[in-house]
């Protein structure tokens, strides 16, 4: 009678059982920085918002700009160099008076000049474009 054929596990033990011992290789680390390996990174899933409201913004077209100047210099821009003058917000910037005095007064503006003063208010000088006059924007706010 023939041998019977083995099981296929039995076959693999007999195999190792066979072949030479093998020892477990080392790494060989040629750095001396250890780099924590790059793991799965999950999005945060919150269960719940961590703020109940949105923020608003603080510096809206209101508190940007303060009132207009109304001194005879700033007269006297009004009707020669076409320019408004206003008292802004000290933290508002150029780009902000910009689109708060369009948002106001429906016109457009050619360039904005800051300074501040020594009172520390800042004051802005913003320049017309040549479509709009300086004049009839002031007798629409009430300056003259």
């Amino acid at each position: 009678m023939a041998p019977k054929k083995a099981a296929p596990s039995a076959e693999k033990v007999a195999k190792a059982v066979k072949g030479s011992v093998s020892r477990k290789v080392k790494k060989v680390r040629n750095n001396v920085h250890f780099f924590k390996p790059k793991t799965l990174m999950k999005r945060r899933e919150p269960k719940y918002p961590r703020r109940s409201v949105e923020s608003r913004q603080r510096m809206d077209k209101y508190r940007i700009i303060q009132c207009p100047v109304t001194t005879e210099s700033a007269m006297k821009k009004i009707e020669e160099i076409n320019t408004l003058v206003f008292l802004v917000d000290i933290k508002a910037t150029k780009l902000n008076i910009k689109a708060a005095v369009k948002e106001l007064y429906d016109v457009k503006c050619a360039k904005v000049n800051t300074l501040i003063r020594p009172d520390g208010k800042k004051k802005a000088y913003v320049h017309l474009t040549q479509d709009y006059d300086a004049l009839d924007v002031a007798n629409r706010i009430g300056i003259i």
